[in-house]
């Protein structure tokens, strides 16, 4: 009996100390979601009333969507360090990242760089323009929400060109980070919008582009790995302070480095990981 008391007893302690939050810790990581949800839902009334003449509405919709990416970040965190994660939360972080990274973004991304083309001598081109904007700003959401999608039935997935072992990745570019390098670019130019068509052509480019890197199998960085209990937590908290400080003071410059980092460590990551498996094949395969 006493062996079997203690043993209860053990058990006992052993589920007090591993008791479930309360049901109001839940809420906390869904407060973030809904900022996000605000944040592209203000991003898209702010694009709807940009125009020429007052073009600081796209540049605050810019930053909306910037805010959002901070805010998309945080409710995983408090998710997982108050151990409140639960499917609900999931389903609403989806939904919230299709409006917020997929509708917002598109639509900033239409009315910003082709919508606002103004008159050229050839009227039909710019209409071509137009039209082939709208379709291509399309492909940039669907493409975010298969990625969201993808990400969500996946289990432990693993990119087609595998980086360091023990080192988390992403498959294919979140769609924060998609969202990102629109919002970005428009920041960039202080909400200017696209005056000329072969800077709308170019803008086109990196549309698709982005939307590609979305749906690819190619590896992105997860910064996962990075915790405050690393061998340096005060130097890491450091590096982010001093990063938070540089894009507070310059964000025009800091953001568009960071977004364009990001997605060019992508394809350079895939075309590293070409060439050294074509070299291995030829080394493998030898002198004929």
């Amino acid at each position: 009996m006493t062996g079997e008391t203690s043993t209860l007893a053990g058990a006992s302690e052993e589920g007090r100390g591993k008791r479930r939050p309360s049901r109001g810790m839940y809420l906390l990581p869904s407060l973030f979601t809904a900022g996000n949800m605000a944040a592209g839902y203000y991003a898209i009334t702010q694009t709807i009333q940009g125009s020429v003449a007052d073009q600081s509405y796209f540049d605050r919709a810019a930053l909306a969507i910037g805010i959002a990416v901070l805010f998309d970040g945080l409710d995983g965190i408090i998710a997982r360090m108050t151990n409140t994660t639960s499917d609900f939360g999931k389903e609403l972080d989806s939904l919230a990242d299709v409006i917020t990274f997929g509708v917002a973004p598109s639509l900033l991304a239409y009315v910003w760089g082709f919508r606002m083309l103004p008159l050229m001598a050839h009227p039909q081109a710019r209409e071509q323009i137009v039209h082939i904007g709208v379709f291509v700003c399309f492909i940039f959401l669907i493409c975010g929400a298969s990625r969201l999608a993808r990400f969500n039935i996946s289990i432990n997935p693993q990119p087609r060109n595998p980086g360091r072992p023990g080192k988390k990745y992403f498959v294919g570019m979140p769609i924060p980070a998609g969202a990102g390098v629109i919002s970005s670019v428009i920041h960039f130019q202080r909400g200017s919008p696209i005056d000329r068509p072969w800077i709308a052509v170019v803008w086109l480019c990196l549309l698709v582009v982005t939307s590609f890197l979305m749906v690819s199998n190619w590896r992105f960085w997860s910064a996962k790995e990075i915790t405050v209990g690393n061998r340096h937590p005060f130097q890491l908290v450091a590096v982010i302070a001093a990063i938070g400080a540089l894009i507070v003071l310059y964000s025009e410059y800091m953001l568009i480095i960071l977004a364009m980092a990001y997605l060019v460590s992508g394809v350079v990551a895939r075309l590293a990981y070409s060439w050294s498996r074509d070299r291995r094949h030829s080394v493998v395969a030898g002198p004929r």
